[in-house]
C-alpha cells in the first residue's frame, strides 16, 4: 500500500477521534458517527481513544524508514 494513502488514513482516524471525542464532551456527536454512542458511553469513549492511537501509530509506522 501507498505510503501517502497510510499516512492520509492515520490522520484522519486521528482527526475524527480526537474530535469526535472532544465533541462528546460538550454534548455534541458527528452525524456519521452516531451509532457509537448507542454502544454505551465506555464502549464509544474506548473506541475513540483506539482511533486516536490507531491513527498515531498508523502515521507513525508510514513515515518509517525501512531501515529503522
Amino acid at each position: 500500500m501507498n505510503k501517502g494513502l497510510i499516512s492520509v488514513i492515520g490522520f484522519l482516524l486521528f482527526l475524527l477521534g480526537g474530535l469526535s471525542l472532544v465533541l462528546s464532551l460538550i454534548g455534541v456527536n458527528l452525524t456519521y458517527l452516531r451509532w457509537l454512542e448507542n454502544l454505551g458511553l465506555l464502549w464509544s469513549f474506548l473506541i475513540k481513544i483506539l482511533m486516536i492511537v490507531t491513527g498515531i501509530a498508523m502515521v507513525y509506522v508510514s513515515r518509517m524508514g525501512p531501515d529503522e
